[in-house]
């Protein structure tokens, strides 16, 4: 699961050495206007003998590979692991600025996307049909993938919409009811806290950009936004991430709610022994949660986020990949039909759902009751699938990640979580990161528009 985490791991990249990283144009076109490849060309390169090379850290993903390749016999995948996080993303820029070494179709998180795109790294599977793919897919996903252009850089595969996972005999307890606004939220962490010290509301990780991320995105913050390939706009203090700040740091200095570092020794014991009583986390949670907590079974539900506005439900997402074709490769339609068919098949789709234990991105596995309507044990019987199914519809389809993620979480770390872990001045420490985020996308050559 830590692959949903998010992985300070897409290196920042400088216009020069965007330039020096561009590699040849695998015969694809920059914009949806190319010319769309035909169907007899498409045909001959489905029956033309061709191995392609797909990078992917997904257990056991040759399942799926064999599901295309029995359709498409002419064509082998060669499946490498070149690693998780920043490996990964390490050797995939390296083979990239070298130019050769790099594979035919890879694996990247949504998060990742701008960091290739802005390199010219990624072939536009417009052409080659895969924008007829968009209405399969939850709509916030194809917002991730897709560019101002009607460009499609990538094919979504899972996903992370996040609500709440709560334990329920604790709730019980104390008189909790689900809180269903930030406002009742606070109150019952003070409640709680007061009622019995051992225990906070919930844990929000010092150490965690992304849940910080998933949360922004809920408040409706629109952090950052790209223009072209030099004009970035940065607004990691602006009066939406100043709310978040001001709440979040209030209640830490308060010291009601924790800000234990996350995925520690010290993090899984506070699930195991009860110290938490709500995590607020991504689709992919419950799966993990049943894992890491078995001593806690049967006590756990779950729930939408708290809101800001409980007449507008909305949430954010923390998580997810896609796959992507490089656009170096020299078989530009084999490895477009097979990133589109890796996700969008609807055996495949469902092998990832019940076999990897993916939360789904196609909107007929998120209505499928084969997936919604499971009932495990762990969770009461509730079909929490169905909860965060109904979740993936409120995730807003506007959120944009930098061109340097590495940076925008190295930075919020040494800031922001900072700042709820010693509780004190989160409000400022926002300002903080805007400004070495500022500063940082100046030096690498971009004109930086901010709050």
């Amino acid at each position: 699961m830590s692959r949903r985490r998010f992985l300070a791991a897409t290196g920042a990249v400088s216009l020069g050495a965007a330039l020096a990283a561009c590699s040849g144009d695998g015969g694809s076109g920059g914009s949806s206007s190319a010319k769309p490849v035909s169907q007899a060309d498409m045909d001959k390169a489905m029956k033309t003998p061709t191995e392609l090379t797909f990078w992917t850290w997904v257990p056991d993903i040759q399942q799926e590979v064999a599901l295309f390749e029995k359709k498409y016999p002419a064509i082998k995948v060669k499946v490498v692991n070149a690693g998780q996080g920043v490996a990964h993303y390490t050797k995939l820029r390296t083979a990239l600025k070298a130019g050769n070494g790099a594979p035919d179709v890879t694996q990247i998180e949504y998060q990742a996307i701008p960091t290739f795109t802005i390199t010219d790294s990624l072939l536009n599977l417009a052409p080659y049909g895969a924008s007829a793919l968009k209405d399969q897919f939850v709509d916030w996903t194809w917002g991730q993938v897709s560019g101002p252009g009607g460009e499609v850089w990538a094919i979504p595969q899972d996903t992370g919409p996040m609500g709440m996972l709560y334990r329920k005999d604790i709730f019980d307890k104390h008189g909790i009811q689900v809180p269903r606004t930030w406002d009742e939220f606070a109150a019952a962490a003070r409640g709680l806290h007061k009622a019995d010290p051992k225990v906070y509301l919930t844990n929000l990780a010092a150490n965690e950009p992304a849940a910080w991320h998933g949360l922004l995105w809920q408040a409706g913050g629109k952090p950052y936004a790209t223009s072209g390939k030099s004009t970035l706009s940065i607004s990691v203090d602006d009066a939406v991430s100043k709310k978040l700040g001001a709440y979040w740091g209030g209640l830490a200095k308060e010291g009601v709610i924790s800000t234990d570092p996350g995925w520690t020794d010290g993090w899984y014991a506070g699930f195991n022994k009860g110290k938490y009583a709500t995590w607020l986390t991504a689709a992919w949670g419950p799966s993990f949660l049943s894992g890491s907590a078995k001593s806690t079974a049967g006590k756990w539900r779950a729930a939408p986020l708290p809101q800001w506005d409980a007449a507008k439900p909305v949430s954010g997402n923390w998580g997810g990949s896609t796959t992507a074709v490089i656009k170096s490769t020299k078989n530009p339609i084999a490895a477009a039909m097979f990133a589109q068919f890796l996700n969008s098949d609807p055996a495949s789709a469902k092998m990832f759902a019940t076999k990897q234990f993916f939360f789904p991105a196609t909107k007929a596995l998120l209505a499928d009751p084969s997936f919604t309507g499971d009932a495990p044990a762990f969770y009461g019987g509730q079909k929490v699938n169905q909860v965060f199914a109904d979740i993936s519809d409120t995730v807003s389809t506007s959120f944009q990640w930098p061109p340097f993620l590495d940076q925008a979480a190295t930075d919020w770390t040494e800031t922001v979580g900072k700042s709820l872990a010693d509780r004190s001045g989160t409000v400022a420490a926002l300002g903080s990161w805007q400004s070495r985020l500022t500063t940082y996308a100046t030096k690498q050559g971009f004109t930086v528009k901010g709050t």
